[in-house]
């Protein structure tokens, strides 16, 4: 083994072993498009509220949702895999949690910028690129007030679309981060919330072109919907 991956073996398990220190751990491995990705999460995010004080959650409500892997992230990682041409793409995801949709993108050539609003779960994405030999960036973005200036080929988010209070901000963000002619994907497990989602893309000037999945990896099928978001570019 060379000097580099030797360096970068000792950095992911330093951090691995900073991270069992503070949670309870579940390991996930899985194929995608013929590759075989590894990829760290809590095992049970529930135990996490403990965490949440009160001023916190009346400040912002937020739920450790990062820190399971659902299966719209399964879902949108392997259609990006396998349908996207994704080499030399700048892209971005929002709520990307610990990191699946991220990491799968950055190992097929997107040069990727993995962004949540909790600190937390970008510890997790940096172990997770780490884990798989991936390379991409890390920051910090609330969606309700974007303030990253770059615009992005490709955005990505996996189930944002859980609170009625979210869905506005999602399509702002979007706009945002989006280049002219760009995409963004985002998948959702059919919650009776995405259709006001769309409906406010649509007001919003997007196209919407919807592709119908199912993960059949639980206990029960799940039906994830992906949907692209574009807008045409005149002149």
């Amino acid at each position: 083994m060379n000097l580099k991956k030797e360096q970068l073996r000792t950095g992911c398990d330093a951090l691995y072993r900073e991270l069992a220190g503070e949670y309870d751990l579940r390991e996930m491995n899985c194929t995608i498009e013929s590759r075989t990705f590894s990829f760290l999460s809590v095992l049970d995010s529930y135990a996490l509220l403990d965490r949440i004080s009160a001023e916190e959650f009346l400040k912002d409500e937020q739920m450790p949702y990062w820190a399971e892997i659902w299966p719209s992230a399964i879902m949108l990682s392997s259609f990006i895999a396998g349908k996207l041409p994704l080499a030399g793409k700048r892209a971005i995801e929002i709520g990307s949690g610990v990191g699946m949709v991220s990491v799968v993108a950055a190992a097929n050539g997107a040069n990727v910028l993995a962004t949540d609003y909790s600190t937390e779960a970008l510890r997790f994405v940096a172990y997770n690129a780490l884990k798989n030999g991936v390379r991409l960036e890390t920051a910090t973005l609330d969606w309700r007030l974007v303030q990253c200036k770059e615009r992005f080929d490709m955005v990505f988010a996996a189930d944002v679309l859980y609170e009625r209070v979210n869905l506005l901000p999602v399509v702002t963000a979007i706009d945002k981060l989006l280049k002219p002619g760009g995409s963004a994907w985002i998948a959702d497990p059919r919650r009776r919330l995405a259709g006001q989602f769309l409906e406010l893309a649509g007001e919003n000037g997007f196209s919407i072109t919807p592709f119908a999945t199912s993960y059949d990896g639980g206990a029960q099928p799940v039906a994830v919907n992906i949907y692209r978001l574009s807008r045409e570019v005149h002149g």
